[in-house]
């Protein structure tokens, strides 16, 4: 599948599973209203704005906030290639803190594809300088029963 061909894929998973996700839900009016898009490289991403309401510590965006922020790009990547999976695991490296007030862009891709199981990696990106990175697993919806110690 080319990444045009991942467009449709993409927006109707979204709009499918997840409309009220808390970060990329279009029926979520409260959440972080992310709107991921295919770069050129067949990873997604999204801007984000990094609103001081979403801060931890004054003027640092909150860890919580940036896990999330992960996580919806992991399962995004996963809707762009036509998946859809709930995260098994998730591990998170803070590199550097996350400036709020400053925009920042979160991406992720797959790194392995092997149902029922997939790896995917992403990161948060502010002026240019890596802050975060996560490392996960997801399996797929249909798999779940499955999941528990198998995984």
């Amino acid at each position: 599948m080319n990444h045009v061909d991942q467009r449709l894929p993409l927006s109707l998973l979204r709009e499918q599973s997840h409309p009220e996700c808390f970060a990329c839900g279009p029926a979520n009016g409260r959440g972080l209203g992310l709107q991921f898009h295919i770069a050129e490289d067949g990873a997604v991403e999204a801007p984000f704005a990094c609103q001081p309401v979403f801060a931890g510590y004054p003027g640092m965006l909150h860890g919580g906030i940036i896990c999330t922020l992960l996580d919806g790009a992991m399962t995004n990547c996963l809707f762009a290639h036509g998946l859809a999976a709930v995260t098994v695991d998730l591990n998170v490296r803070f590199h550097h803190p996350v400036t709020v007030s400053l925009p920042a862009v979160v991406r992720a891709w797959l790194k392995t594809e092997g149902s029922p199981v997939h790896r995917l990696a992403a990161e948060v990106v502010q002026q240019g300088r890596v802050a975060a990175t996560a490392a996960a697993r997801f399996v797929d919806k249909q798999a779940m029963s499955w999941f528990g110690e198998n995984v």
